[in-house]
């Protein structure tokens, strides 16, 4: 399943990106495909914007890497409108405008909505493990 990957970021040390990535890599483990911002923000930016945000402050990762949230919302979004078929949530999500969004945009167009670890056993169950 190809699973977009939501979860808190801004306001979180190091944006949350710990989280993101074993989060991708609990749902790649279980056969997913996985879009996770976190990634997407180092490979546009060419660098680890998480490291020496200690805030998680979108102002200091603009400063400091180029960061520009509307071009990241923007890949985002076109991610799960185009490709998702569900999305996978993270801890503390509601938490979160952007995941708010990303999840009421995936509510619109009928994909599934799952927490992380019921997407991890949803592929594992299937596989009889």
């Amino acid at each position: 399943m190809k699973l977009y990957l939501a979860g808190p970021m801004r306001g979180i040390p190091e944006f949350n990106f710990p989280a993101f990535h074993a989060g991708a890599a609990q749902l790649r483990e279980a056969g997913h495909v996985v879009f996770s911002p976190a990634e997407r923000d180092i490979a546009v930016t060419g660098v680890d914007i998480s490291k020496g945000n200690a805030t998680g402050d979108n102002a200091l990762a603009e400063a400091q890497h180029g960061f520009n949230l509307r071009e990241a919302l923007k890949d985002d979004l076109e991610f799960i409108c185009l490709h998702a078929d569900g999305v996978a949530l993270l801890p503390g999500w509601t938490n979160s405008k952007g995941a708010q969004a990303e999840v009421a945009t995936a509510r619109a167009l009928g994909l599934i909505i799952m927490t992380i670890d019921e997407a991890a056993l949803k592929t594992a169950n299937r596989e009889g493990k």
